[in-house]
């Protein structure tokens, strides 16, 4: 009977444990992931179909141009400096398809900072924070947008066919490393606490 209610004690300790501090795990694993990859973002210039269908247009050639470059990036500083060497660039590219669709939608493009909600790419879901972004916004920048990962190079799965997997699994390994472990280690911390 002590038994039974023992582990009952430490189940409900361990439920109470993990739902308050839920938002403390979330806001690590972003601060763990912010440091670790640079997302890719292109927002469209409004939500009606043809701006929708221009901001695919401009990612396609985007990606397709700049494939070879960027796929074999392996550390978040050379993607960085990459980057940076091709923002102008990507920037002519976005320009010349708008110019091919006749519109006259100025094209902002930056590398910074940005907050981002939580987001789910493929199997890997990216909780709320802050990331490195490299941002392409066509006209206003009010419409929904496009985003993956650039570095490790996601982005460029589609075109290369051969960085998938492992890119895919350095994400996992760090959502492992960020995540998983070290609630496992605070629960039987908890649990060493009961018991003593």
């Amino acid at each position: 009977m002590k038994y039974k209610k023992l582990v009952l004690v430490i189940l409900a300790a361990v439920i109470f444990f993990l739902y308050t501090i839920h938002p403390v795990i979330r806001e690590r694993l972003s601060e763990g992931y912010g440091d670790k990859l640079i997302r890719f973002h292109i927002r469209a210039n409004s939500d009606s179909q043809e701006d929708q269908d221009l901001k695919l247009r401009v990612r396609d050639e985007i990606l397709e141009e700049m494939g070879d470059k960027f796929s074999g990036i392996d550390s978040l500083r050379e993607g960085r400096r990459l980057i940076e060497e091709n923002l102008g660039e990507m920037k002519r590219i976005a320009q010349q398809i708008i110019k091919r669709e006749n519109k006259d939608y100025e094209v902002d493009i930056s590398l910074g900072i940005d907050r981002f909600p939580t987001r789910k790419y493929g199997e890997l879901v990216l909780p709320t924070g802050d990331y490195e972004t490299l941002l392409i916004s066509l006209g206003e920048g009010k419409g929904q947008n496009w985003w993956c990962v650039m570095f490790p190079p996601l982005c460029f799965i589609d075109i290369t066919h051969s960085l998938a997997k492992d890119a895919e699994e350095e994400l996992e390994a760090l959502s492992q490393e960020e995540g998983t472990l070290k609630l496992k280690w605070k629960i039987l911390e908890l649990i060493d606490k009961f018991k003593n």
